[in-house]
């Protein structure tokens, strides 16, 4: 079973509840957060309480809908003055304002921006406030059931394509990836993007061995006898998304990872024992020619990855594409706040035993270390942006998509 970021009880549409795991504190405390506003929304995906562009935008859109639940609340309604609910109209300005709010809470991933827009579209064509909530439920329920098997999809998609090229190649033995931040169920509804090709990858190599032990067993791929047998998860700073989630996702499923530090790509493809074939990452935004928006340190990679012939494959859905914007030079990159770079934050270790430290009610502690002079200046971007020249694939659910002859994306299909 897959890990939960997100908790949505769907069974009364009338009346749901949505809870979001706070990955600030794994992997060594679960906790989940409950949202009832669009207020909480922004709060967890500002904070980075939930990340991971798909999970940004189920979020995003459960606040819309917890929020809108609120507004046939007596209780409620009598103790703000912000909306009037005898006035549809009216309502509709008020949400219309808030979900522009919303967007702000992280503008580079492009998710959370499409399924805004599509929650604009619904309302403006809402006859009431009951029809815009039993639309929005539908609309957010497709949404999250279709990212888990789209996800699921992207997998298969992704492991079939590079294992066929193995095959191409003559390659049939063990192997290694690499894959940078988390992209796991963590950052979606579940399965993962990037990371839901390692697990098909494994699932395939599993099988295999499987198939080589007991005779007729069904293999996942027929695609050579080439198996992935290790993972090699980023640390990715300045959060630490690789070694906090990544790592956790990893052992939970036991699949065979080393997390290594940021600065020892190089030094690891070149030193590894088993051959390092493909790096796998995520994205916040595709642009129309390719061009890809994702966790800082992902463009480093690309480069490392193509001076030493290791294939390099975005993964994501057909919604992070931006249909719009021509390049890269059009992605607004966020930047965060300079104590995000300069504080390190994490579970309070002890010194003699390793373990976390406990509380009085036996729960970790967690804590907070600076690690950079307190007045020294600071760049922290977000994200950076890889060129489509050094992207040899886009996995989506509707298939990997390659360069022409000239070098070029062609993803108007996925427009």
């Amino acid at each position: 079973m897959s890990l939960e970021a997100i908790l949505f009880d769907r069974s009364n549409p009338q009346n749901v509840t949505v809870k979001v795991l706070d990955q600030l504190l794994l992997p060594y405390t679960t906790k989940y957060v409950p949202i009832n506003t669009i207020d909480d929304g922004y709060r967890v995906i500002k904070l980075m309480q939930v990340r991971g562009a798909p999970a940004i935008a189920i979020v995003g859109a459960l606040s819309v809908l917890t929020e809108t639940q609120l507004l046939g609340n007596d209780g409620f309604m009598k103790t703000q003055a912000f909306y009037d609910a005898t006035d549809f109209e009216t309502v509709r300005s008020r949400l219309s304002q808030r979900l522009a709010f919303l967007l702000d809470s992280r503008p580079t991933a492009v998710n959370l921006s499409n399924a805004l827009s599509e929650i604009e579209k619904i309302l403006s064509k809402a006859s009431s406030l009951e029809v815009f909530r039993t639309q929005l439920y539908d609309f957010i329920c497709q949404l999250i059931d279709d990212d888990l098997s789209n996800n699921v999809k992207m997998g298969n998609n992704g492991a079939e394509f590079l294992l066929k090229q193995l095959e191409k190649e003559g390659f049939e033995d063990d192997f290694a990836v690499l894959t940078i931040c988390n992209t796991g169920s963590l950052a979606t509804s579940g399965y993962g993007t990037a990371l839901g090709v390692i697990r098909s990858l494994w699932e395939d190599s599993m099988a295999k061995v499987s198939s080589g032990q007991e005779k007729g067993k069904k293999r996942k791929f027929n695609s050579g006898a080439a198996k992935m047998t290790h993972v090699f998860p980023l640390e990715t700073r300045p959060y630490n998304q690789g070694s906090r989630l990544t790592a956790y996702e990893l052992v939970h499923d036991q699949i065979p990872a080393t997390l290594i530090p940021d600065s020892s790509i190089t030094y690891r493809i070149a030193t590894s024992d088993i051959p390092i074939k493909a790096a796998f990452v995520g994205a916040d935004r595709i642009v129309r020619n390719g061009d890809t928006a994702n966790k800082i340190g992902t463009y480093q990679l690309a480069l490392i990855c193509k001076q030493f012939g290791v294939r390099f494959f975005v993964t994501a859905p057909k919604t992070t594409i931006d249909n719009v914007t021509e390049t890269g030079a059009g992605i607004v990159v966020e930047e965060r706040k300079a104590d995000e770079f300069k504080h390190v934050s994490g579970t309070v270790i002890d010194d003699i035993t390793g373990m976390p430290q406990l509380d009085s009610d036996g729960k970790p502690i967690a804590g907070k270390v600076g690690v950079a002079p307190v007045g020294v200046s600071v760049w922290n971007p977000a994200f950076d942006v890889t060129p489509h020249e050094l992207i040899d694939g886009i996995v989506t659910e509707s298939g990997v998509f390659t360069k022409d002859s000239e070098g070029k994306f062609n993803l108007a299909d996925l427009f």
